[in-house]
């Protein structure tokens, strides 16, 4: 792997390159893996020539945004990564047309700075430093954001997207072109190709919002649920969202943290939440901030450089007595070194599920998707094995509480919280299968796949198997 394809014109990083313990550094040390090369590829015909460059050679490919896959994803032993990070991260905005065309490799940052310039957003990740790809998974996965009530999933706001796929051919996708990638990609993305480029559609948005973090002792969360509950029981505001994370303070004692989005002045969010403040929190940070601030209020918790595992559940409505085990579980688990917490999310539906189920291949229900997350910083993928023990303890208690609902086979929760190693080779939890995460959509989905991707070139998420 010294040397890159021929009229290769990005930058092509190996072992013995200086640069190569960066290019392989990812947001979990434990998804890291011992690429023989790293792509940083210039544009679409790179990405074509790396393609052929590897299915000549028999070599196996992964394409990294942003590198946030704790499955390490984006990352591939061995094999070459594509990487657009670093020549494939513009943004451009078209204001009368209100489109963002936007690099894969992009930061949320960008996208959020670029469109309130001209008092336009679109539906975002709720971590700024994401690159636009994370492997795919969050644009192309769903998309769940804080504009989600209003304007729907990320993958709803794809309006155009530069695709090169496994027989090295760049296609352009939306409605009119090439219409059934375009319905594949919106769920199932990274397993048809790689996008060089997005076309956003970006909405009016006002340019500053209320929205911060309220953080409430353990003693607190039998009033909280009742509230949480009433409110939920009540039907969201497309306005407003709330994620509730269950934890462990730095004082070592349990902790339920609140985020609470308005989008709308302090005035109004304060009155809005004001069941939520009458709590009495033990620390409001809560106020009217810059709406490309927004974004980044996570940024600190889910920082680079630590041990990272995570798995999610959906559930149909908030429940008490799940509540309460998992916070004494995630205290159980928590430690000195050791970040444990379930996060809850509760988002408007109302817009994504107006959306026909037909339309995309990603799989809508009207539901509150749950992670439960372990974040280590001694030991590295020693420990792996006790954290998917200690984080699969706290999913049992979400998948209890949904049973009823949602049967457990079934319920895979949303597909970008899988933290397995999604290869062909590896056996899985069967509600984390690809049958069960594109469930009535799969048949369609290896159909398309036996057409652009008989030879599974992009595997390493939810990997579609071809229609014989």
């Amino acid at each position: 792997m010294a040397t890159p394809p021929p009229s290769f014109r990005g930058d092509w990083i190996t072992p013995e390159h200086p640069e190569y313990p960066k290019a392989i550094a990812r947001w979990a040390i434990n998804a890291e893996r011992r690429a023989a090369a790293v792509a940083f590829v210039k544009d679409a015909q790179d990405v074509s020539r790396v393609l052929k460059h590897a299915q000549d050679h028999g070599i196996p490919i992964s394409i990294r945004g942003g590198g946030h896959s704790a499955a390490g994803a984006s990352s591939v032993e061995d094999g070459i990564v594509i990487d657009l990070s670093r020549h494939l991260a513009g943004v451009r905005v078209d204001v009368e047309k209100k489109l963002a065309y936007v690099g894969g490799g992009a930061l949320w940052e960008s996208v959020d700075k670029a469109g309130i310039e001209h008092g336009l957003a679109t539906v975002a990740g709720t971590v700024n430093h994401y690159k636009l790809l994370i492997i795919f998974r969050l644009t192309l996965g769903g998309g769940y954001g804080f504009l989600s009530g209003q304007h729907g999933l990320v993958l709803d706001n794809v309006v155009q997207a530069t695709l090169v796929t496994a027989d090295q051919k760049i296609r352009t996708i939306n409605s009119e072109e090439n219409p059934d990638l375009y319905w594949a990609i919106r769920g199932a993305g990274s397993n048809f190709g790689v996008v060089t480029e997005f076309v956003l559609q970006l909405h009016p948005q006002r340019r500053t919002v209320f929205a911060g973090m309220a953080i409430y002792p353990a003693d607190a969360l039998a009033r909280m649920m009742a509230v949480i509950t009433a409110w939920w029981d009540k039907g969201l505001d497309e306005r407003e969202v709330v994620f509730q994370c269950l934890t462990k303070g730095p004082d070592g004692n349990p902790v339920i943290m609140l985020i609470l989005f308005w989008n709308g002045s302090e005035e109004e969010g304060r009155a809005h939440f004001k069941e939520f403040f009458d709590l009495g929190p033990l620390v409001d940070h809560c106020s009217e901030i810059p709406y490309e601030a927004l974004n980044a209020m996570q940024n600190q918790t889910f920082t680079h450089g630590r041990n990272g595992y995570m798995s999610g559940a959906f559930m149909t409505r908030p429940d008490l007595d799940l509540a309460v085990a998992a916070l004494a579980q995630v205290n159980e688990i928590a430690s000195k070194d050791v970040t444990a917490a379930i996060l809850l999310e509760y988002i408007p539906t109302a817009k994504i599920m107006e959306v026909p189920k037909a339309a995309t291949s990603h799989v809508r229900g009207d539901r509150i998707s749950c992670v439960a997350v372990a974040l280590w910083d001694e030991g590295g993928k020693e420990r792996l094995p006790e954290m998917k023990a200690g984080v699969g303890k706290m999913v049992d208690l979400l998948l209890q509480s949904s049973d009823k609902d949602i049967p457990r086979a079934e319920n895979s929760g949303y597909g970008n919280y899988i933290g397995e190693e999604m290869l062909p080779s590896v056996a899985l939890e069967p509600r984390f299968t690809a049958p069960k995460v594109f469930g009535e959509n799969y048949a369609r989905l290896q159909e398309l796949k036996k057409i652009y991707d008989p030879g599974m070139v992009f595997s390493r998420w939810c990997p579609i198997v071809p229609a014989v």
